[in-house]
């Protein structure tokens, strides 16, 4: 389906791998000129560069630690550079953690904290300039900031967090036509579920298929496509809502 996209520029974080991956090359297809970092070069930075090479458009994949000081005013740059303006921004990367309460650290805290929640904050105010009326930010949140997660609060905490700033932003800017959403995602098949061995796997679904109305884990594209309608004129009146594509998970 024709979003009409095309000639549209985007910067995605956390592009290179999962869910991001599959953020870039579906905005790419649409005609999106996509701006995309990772934390490390590696395999997946040259795969997906070939990928987008492949389809066509003016695209950058970069290195980048968005957490890092400096680095968000230096991706914000980088874009600046580029066009002078961004129509969608996507606050993928992020850190997870395992941790039990008990044992949770103020430098464990701080560290996701900072990745999830502070590097999102700092992001979007470096690239403020370059939004305009009819462009839109979306971060990735997660339905485990409703039902909780044993070991992973200062995960959830992240996260929860993020519903509270986007919807300040919807409200703030609002009148000049910029819009914030969240993602909220349930459980999504991407390479760390493909990694694992086959007993693994099958214990995993064993174990969530009875709480998804669906029954299945979703497919990274699923979660691109409603990047895709955020992005679009389509999602035009949706502003400081988070829209959940997790199957039903309860």
């Amino acid at each position: 389906m024709d979003l009409e996209l095309r000639g549209k520029r985007a910067l995605v974080t956390g592009g290179t791998r999962g869910i991001g991956k599959a953020v870039v090359l579906a905005l790419a297809k649409d005609g999106v000129d996509v701006v995309t970092c990772a934390r490390g070069r590696g395999e997946s930075m040259a795969a997906l560069r070939a990928e987008l090479d492949a389809i066509g458009g003016d695209h950058l994949v970069c290195e980048a630690d968005i957490a890092a000081p400096g680095e968000a005013e230096r991706l914000a740059g980088l874009c600046a550079a580029r066009s002078g303006r961004l129509d969608l921004v996507v606050h993928n990367a992020a850190a997870v953690g395992q941790c039990g309460y008990r044992e949770l650290g103020l430098a464990e805290w701080t560290a996701v904290l900072s990745a999830n929640l502070t590097a999102v904050h700092e992001l979007t105010a470096a690239v403020l300039p370059l939004l305009g009326r009819g462009s839109s930010v979306v971060a990735m949140s997660s339905r485990s900031a409703e039902l909780g997660l044993a070991g992973r609060a200062h995960y959830t905490a992240s996260k929860a967090a993020l519903q509270g700033w986007s919807r300040s932003l919807a409200r703030e800017y609002g009148p000049s036509g910029i819009r914030f959403n969240l993602l909220t995602l349930g459980m999504v098949r991407t390479e760390v579920y493909d990694d694992l061995a086959e007993a693994d796997r099958a214990a995993l679904l064993a174990r969530f298929r009875p709480v998804i109305a669906l029954e299945r884990l979703a497919e990274p594209a699923e979660a691109a496509d409603a990047v895709r309608w955020l992005a679009s004129d389509l999602a035009g009146y949706v502003t400081g809502s988070a829209v959940t594509v997790d199957g039903a998970l309860c």
